[in-house]
């Protein structure tokens, strides 16, 4: 994916409306925000180089893991356009319901409704599951949490070819499935909060 695609998408879909309005003069900071219960909104320059990883395509099924505020959510809704489909997924419940209600605002404005799809939505995550199956797996997974070893499990939910973006501790992996090899490789360290 060109960097500019990724850039372009920073732009159309604005931190600012993904954050608490606490933390909204904040917005062009890099860097992480809090938002509540011990979740952070992550800094813009990880988001992107996480999306640039992740090197989604239009028409791409996503799964958002750790969807949070919503921000991420709506970004991958740009990026797959209207002929995609993306899935946030939220442990906690009060903030996904309130990421949901960012992600469904941001939607139903003109920039959100001209280049994202219906298909995007933010549920709250099960305790206990990691990710949700998907009928033919997910063509793109992205984690905005720091697991302590990799989650078998997701790599199991990714199509064949797939790529999944996670931390694992402090260190950014890159999992490429293709023909039924799966390639791992680390792309820097990063502090996210714990996957749960």
């Amino acid at each position: 994916m060109s960097e500019d695609r990724v850039r372009e998408a920073l732009r159309a879909v604005p931190r600012v409306q993904f954050l608490p309005r606490a933390q909204r003069a904040h917005a062009d900071e890099d860097r992480a925000l809090p938002l509540w219960h011990g979740s952070t909104g992550s800094q813009p320059s990880t988001v992107e180089a996480m999306l640039r990883l992740l090197d989604v395509p239009p028409g791409a099924s996503v799964l958002d893991v750790g969807a949070g505020s919503g921000w991420t959510t709506a970004l991958l809704a740009w990026l797959v356009g209207p002929d995609g489909d993306v899935l946030g997924l939220e442990l906690d419940p009060e903030l996904a319901v309130w990421g949901a209600a960012n992600l469904a605002e941001y939607l139903g404005t003109p920039a959100g409704a001209g280049r994202a799809t219906p298909r995007a939505r933010l549920e709250i995550a099960p305790p206990g599951t990691v990710g949700r199956s998907r009928p033919g797996g997910w063509d793109r997974i992205l984690v905005s949490a720091a697991a302590r070893t990799l989650p078998d499990e997701l790599v199991g939910m990714l199509a064949d070819p797939g790529r999944l973006v996670l931390p694992i501790r402090s260190t950014m992996h890159l999992l490429v499935v293709a023909d039924g090899q799966v390639s791992d490789t680390t792309h820097g360290s990063y502090a996210f909060v714990p996957l749960r």
